[in-house]
């Protein structure tokens, strides 16, 4: 029993003992001062996680967001869209109270919906009576609230369909 103990390694050898031949002592990473530290050899890149690049996306989506992959800047701007800012008659009708909060404009005795940057459609029925200043507004939508009694002001009559139809 003693003599497989007195046979059994204690300390194992390390591979860098073993490479102290080798590329001069610097154990094939080049000049000494390069593998001091990764500083000089930039990131570790993609590789490691045992996945392939199209997997990976998720996560590094999930990690960094979606401004990792691609370019960015002054010479790849995304596309720049319109916003339509649209307002239903249905939907007036159903938060109407919450519009005046916020919308809400005395000038004298009425009371003016200001909605210039929205243009309203037709969809949905209204009975009641409103004066509502637009940037823009639909046949059906103009009728629908004359019908009820109450006043559209366009601010951009561009916009209009009827104009539309006209040109």
């Amino acid at each position: 029993m003693e003599d497989k103990l007195n046979k059994m390694k204690l300390k194992k050898r390390h591979k860098s003992s073993r490479m102290h031949g080798h590329h001069m002592g610097t154990h094939g990473w080049g000049a000494r001062k390069k593998h001091i530290s990764t500083g000089h050899k930039g990131g570790r890149g993609m590789g490691g996680s045992g996945k392939q690049g199209g997997s990976k996306k998720t996560l590094i989506h999930k990690l960094y967001g979606h401004d990792y992959f691609g370019k960015q800047g002054i010479t790849s701007q995304g596309t720049r869209r319109k916003k339509n800012s649209v307002m239903n008659l249905e939907f007036m009708v159903k938060n109407l109270e919450t519009l005046k909060l916020k919308y809400g404009k005395k000038e004298g005795k009425e009371e003016i919906l200001n909605l210039e940057n929205f243009k309203i459609l037709g969809t949905g029925e209204i009975e009641i009576k409103v004066i509502i200043k637009a940037k823009a507004a639909s046949k059906s939508a103009i009728e629908k609230i004359e019908k009820a009694g109450g006043k559209i002001i366009l601010t951009d009559s561009e916009d209009t369909e009827e104009d539309a139809e006209k040109k």
